[in-house]
């Protein structure tokens, strides 16, 4: 039977005991010891490059293309995401697509130009790895190498993932409960990699008017379970542009380390995910807007 996940706080406050013997008890049991707030209390800020952080009190904003197309492309994605304030460039080198016919990334040529595109604008690189084969090719471009959901449970990836000593991005799967999440980045964990971020981006549930539902209150109820950071992905999770930034702002106002979003200088001419891609400028007016809300919550952008 899988155990139902209650905050500590709710602990506390029905058991009567005090906090630090409720932790206690709870950490004996707890299923993901490593990713428990019970048992690491504090925090994790994940250091990505120098001055770029993941975790603590500024909120990260990552922006790029779903996939790396071509180094025109790139750059100019890459240059207004440095002009907007973001500091990571999300790209996909190696992209995993429901029919084998669509564009599948440009491999290790898409690594070159992220590699380029981190020198020329000093941005961190979240990027895809997709196998254990291909997972050190990843590590050696990315400053945070993103597991994406469908391999969230491939459990062979997750412990190479947890061999390698580069931040990890492990983004919910598409059914996934928040204890079979968690459980995931434990096998990270386990393998000696303590650097470990969660990015939801949209479950899948009877509605059809958006790729996926995005689940918000996973965001303080994970951060109540766990101390590893949670980012926030509006583009997959809602898979149409006009939902993406109300979605983006949200997700700040509700705790996220960092926002993910996808933009492309001509959506409507994207090789993968145009519909819920933002043009250069919307996403430069999205950056505008995000520190008046973080700020409404006692943080940073």
């Amino acid at each position: 039977m899988t155990a139902v996940l209650t905050p500590p706080a709710l602990v506390t406050q029905a058991s009567g005991g005090s906090a630090e013997a409720v932790v206690e008890r709870r950490a004996a049991r707890v299923p993901f010891p490593l990713a428990s707030r019970e048992v690491h209390p504090d925090d994790t800020v994940i250091t990505l490059r120098p001055g770029v952080e993941l975790g603590g009190r500024r909120v990260l904003l990552m922006g790029g293309p779903c996939a790396v197309e071509s180094e025109a492309q790139l750059m100019a994605t890459a240059e207004a995401t440095a002009q907007a304030g973001g500091r990571v460039l999300r790209g996909g080198a190696f992209k995993p697509r429901t029919s084998p016919y669509s564009f599948q990334g440009l491999g290790s040529e898409g690594l070159r130009l992220l590699d380029l595109a981190r020198r020329r604008f000093g941005l961190a690189i979240v990027t895809e790895a997709m196998d254990e084969d291909g997972l050190a090719r990843v590590a050696e471009v990315a400053d945070l190498v993103q597991i994406g959901a469908r391999n969230m449970q491939n459990y062979s990836l997750l412990r190479a993932a947890g061999r390698i000593r580069k931040p990890v991005l492990l983004k919910r799967g598409l059914s996934a409960t928040l204890e079979e999440w968690l459980l995931a980045a434990e096998y990270v964990l386990a393998g000696g990699n303590a650097d470990v971020a969660l990015c939801e981006r949209g479950i899948r549930t009877f509605a059809r008017e958006t790729r996926n539902t995005l689940d918000l209150s996973s965001v303080p109820l994970v951060k109540t379970l766990s101390h590893l950071p949670v980012v926030v992905d509006p583009s997959h999770a809602t898979g149409t542009w006009p939902l993406v930034a109300p979605m983006a702002r949200a997700a700040v106002a509700a705790g996220a380390d960092g926002v993910l979003v996808e933009i492309h200088p001509e959506p409507g001419q994207a090789l993968s995910d145009g519909p819920q891609s933002l043009s250069l400028p919307q996403f430069a007016e999205l950056a505008a807007t995000l520190p008046l809300i973080a700020r409404a919550v006692g943080r940073d952008v």
